[in-house]
């Protein structure tokens, strides 16, 4: 792997580089000072999205999902248990497609919970339903090299 990598803030949408060496220690943005590999479920938009997708080297594993929808919000502390178990290796981030309907067509969705999970500018996997943690987990592991 790189001696850095690139992750996208998401509350400010900047590109920073982060050592590698530094992924376990909780690195923040250089511009606003959020978080940004600390295994925390980012809340994306749909430009923030675009930029993770296309420039993060991180895996990125995006829960598609509703306030309205119960399965939904059953796998929310489940999907944000594997978020710290991968901190630092993948991120985790969530897109309410109430908040933006864009997401639905844009992804072809058709159901959710859907997890899609991104990898150096393109979908690798999906997995639909609701999910356990260590599914997830294991979800990202089979479809992508994590880091150490």
């Amino acid at each position: 792997m790189a001696e850095a990598v690139r992750l996208t803030c998401p509350e400010c949408g900047q590109a920073n580089r982060v050592p590698v060496g530094k992924l376990s220690a909780g690195p923040k943005c250089g511009v606003c000072g959020a978080k940004l590999a600390d295994g925390a479920v980012g809340t994306f938009d749909m430009t923030t999205l675009s930029k993770a997708v296309k420039g993060d080297d991180l895996p990125l594993i995006v829960d598609f999902w509703a306030p309205w929808c119960g399965p939904c919000r059953m796998m929310a502390p489940e999907f944000a248990r594997a978020g710290k178990a991968l901190a630092g290796r993948a991120r985790f981030a969530k897109i309410d497609t109430e908040r933006h309907p864009q997401a639905s067509q844009s992804f072809g969705i058709r159901g959710i919970p859907l997890l899609i999970l991104f990898h150096r500018g393109r979908e690798v996997a999906r997995l639909s339903g609701a999910r356990p943690a260590a599914e997830i987990e294991r979800f990202v592991r089979e479809h992508v090299a994590l880091p150490a």
